[in-house]
């Protein structure tokens, strides 16, 4: 037999494969290059290519936890008999299984069935894969009572399915699995939430249960670790306890308030914003937030987002729309005067606040919200200029990143999806634009198949926080579409009329999602820089209280965003809630203070520094703001 091993391919006899297996643990394998459970080994043929499918690799991992899915669907059924079960797929970092189940699933039934999940695992239940009639099959999950399973099989076009049984327990599902359930070492369920079935909020709100599964307690450990840091750095529990932004049942869900400190935070992040554009060649542009219903028709949104946008609104018997976008007011600005070659690449930018409908279900904090403002731009140019003008972006993008402490990143080129508009040849010479511009900027990226807006191939920039997770925010996307829609022209050389090229272009994606990676980023501790409280003057007893606003006076005066803490409190509880709400320095002054007519300075870190005058602590002050670190 010819067997794969890491790239290398090996000729074995059935003794020396079997032999193989137990040495590389391997639970699955792929034959010919399809995934198979190892009992498909008893049916090979000669000369078959055969790779091993261990634990530790990717496939082998999302083996395992499928399987462990349905080990915990066993589980469940075994605790509650009269609950139907759904579908329960890998993911991942994990798996999940949806159950109908008109109660919650509480704390203390998750133990239940982690326990009940350790004994048929203690068991080492073969999965054994059977092959039946799709009218078997319905038929057997019928007399189950398992309506779900019935809906889905009558759905599949193949006359044939395959279902798994271990201990008794019988499910629908392609495979592969593992050979027995003991193969499953270290797991853990997570948490329960709500999930529509389908993910149709029409239908049956079903109890999701999600988990992970690792092939080590060491590894299962470790994500357990990272999951600790990832709650400690939630954005949603900083920006309360920081007192950021705030989000009201009684404004609605997924519309942000925006608190003093995250005001200020977002000020500064808007006056960098506004200065590098202006210093970038851009002009920068405020537009309405509404516009007639017909606008939104002529720029196509209507026939390709209409499902994300709010409902119309009457006015005076005229329909109008809350924008979801910002690009057809960009237009009637370019449209406002004739253009010439000479005009161009000519550059608008707006921070744009846009309205999109998002189900209630996906709303997450500042991650995901229904009015957001995007740090949004435009850039009109010529054919020759195109590839030239997404260099820039890209150097833009990258500067503005850096700037905010994000050096790590994935990149993605999008691909023509399956509804678009426009030709084929734009399609193409867009999408080589962006490639050859990576290209010269030798940026790697990967090809992200079909994932294209309806209008144009993009780049996707997906930042790396400190825990290395990547978030979808800086995009360049190219668009010949709504140019012609709009008619968009300049006057050439030669005196003829020539079609722009438009660029959509995003540095942040949106002010609420990049203010929600900043906080998770930092864990709430922004750089000097951002803080929206660099400096907290505390006095150390009364007496010490005139001190401390001349200080603070003179800190003020400085332009510092400072607070004077002159409370009846004692100095170790100040210092406690300053370093609770993150603020980079926290001056001290006290007797010896007064005395030398210095300042003690504490670092939010814990690190005291010596004493100090007021001028040499502002000097050392600016030129971390200057630097912006």
């Amino acid at each position: 037999m010819k067997v794969k091993v890491k790239d290398s391919i090996f000729e074995l006899e059935p003794e020396q494969l079997e032999k193989l297996f137990k040495e590389k643990q391997a639970i699955a394998i792929k034959i010919n290059g399809q995934s198979k459970d190892l009992s498909s080994l008893s049916s090979l043929n000669e000369d078959e290519e055969i790779e091993l499918i261990t634990p530790e690799s990717k496939e082998g991992l999302e083996i395992l936890r499928h399987s462990t899915a349905h080990i915990m669907a066993h589980a469940v059924k075994d605790l509650f008999p009269q609950v139907k079960v759904t579908i329960g797929p890998a993911i991942e970092d994990g798996f999940y299984y949806d159950f109908d189940k008109d109660e919650p699933f509480t704390e203390d039934d998750l133990q239940k069935i982690e326990k009940r999940m350790q004994e048929i695992i203690k068991a080492k239940n073969p999965f054994i894969r059977k092959e039946i009639s799709k009218q078997e099959a319905i038929k057997l999950f019928e007399s189950l009572g398992e309506s779900y399973k019935v809906e889905i099989l009558n759905e599949i076009e193949d006359d044939r399915v395959s279902v798994y049984e271990e201990g008794g327990f019988i499910d629908l599902c392609r495979g592969p699995h593992i050979p027995h359930t003991g193969m499953v070492k270290a797991f853990k369920l997570l948490s329960v939430a709500g999930a529509y079935w389908r993910g149709d909020e029409r239908n049956k709100m079903l109890q999701r249960i999600y988990g992970t599964a690792f092939q080590t307690k060491q590894a299962l450990d470790e994500y357990l670790k990272f999951l600790e840091e990832i709650k400690k750095r939630d954005h949603r529990r900083l920006g309360k306890q920081l007192r950021l932004f705030e989000i009201s049942e009684e404004v609605g869900p997924g519309l942000i308030i925006w608190l003093p400190n995250g005001a200020i935070v977002r000020k500064i992040i808007e006056d960098f914003w506004k200065d590098e554009h202006l210093k970038a060649g851009y002009q920068l542009l405020y537009t309405p937030h509404i516009a007639k219903l017909e606008l939104w028709s002529k720029s196509g949104h209507l026939d390709f987002y209409r499902e994300n946008m709010f409902s119309p609104m009457q006015i005076d018997e005229v329909a109008y729309q809350l924008k979801p976008m910002n690009c057809p007011f960009h237009i009637q600005v370019y449209k406002s005067e004739l253009r010439s070659y000479r005009d161009l690449p000519l550059r608008l930018a707006e921070l744009g606040t846009v309205y999109r409908y998002e189900r209630s279900g996906v709303l997450h904090g500042l991650l995901r919200v229904r009015g957001f403002t995007q740090d949004d731009a435009h850039i009109f140019c010529t054919e020759e200029q195109l590839e030239e003008e997404i260099q820039k972006v890209l150097d833009f993008t990258i500067f503005v990143l850096s700037t905010f402490g994000f050096d790590n990143y994935e990149i993605y080129i999008s691909t023509r999806p399956e509804k678009y508009v426009g030709s084929l040849e734009n399609w193409e010479k867009a999408t080589n634009a962006l490639e050859q511009a990576l290209k010269k900027r030798d940026l790697p990226y990967q090809i992200d198949p079909g994932e294209g807006v309806f209008y144009g191939p993009k780049i996707d920039i997906k930042i790396k926080d400190v825990l290395n997770r990547a978030w979808q925010c800086s995009t360049i996307q190219v668009d010949f579409n709504i140019p012609e829609r709009f008619d968009i022209t300049y006057r050439g050389k030669d005196g003829k009329q020539h079609r722009s090229i438009m660029i959509h272009r995003a540095l942040m994606g949106s002010l609420e999602r990049f203010m929600g990676v900043l906080i998770e980023h930092y864990a709430g501790a922004f750089p000097l820089w951002l803080a929206p409280v660099q400096v907290e003057v505390m006095s150390i007893s009364e007496k010490h209280v005139d001190y401390a606003k001349q200080v603070y006076d003179k800190l003020i005066q400085k332009s510092v965003r400072v607070k004077l803490n002159t409370e009846n409190e004692k100095i170790g509880y100040k210092i406690r809630q300053g370093t609770l709400n993150k603020v980079p320095y926290m001056v001290i002054v006290g007797d010896k203070e007064m005395e030398s007519g210095k300042i003690t300075v504490r670092l939010r870190e814990g690190k005291n520094l010596e004493l100090i005058t007021i001028d040499e602590f502002l000097q050392q002050l600016f030129e971390r703001i200057q630097q912006r670190k």
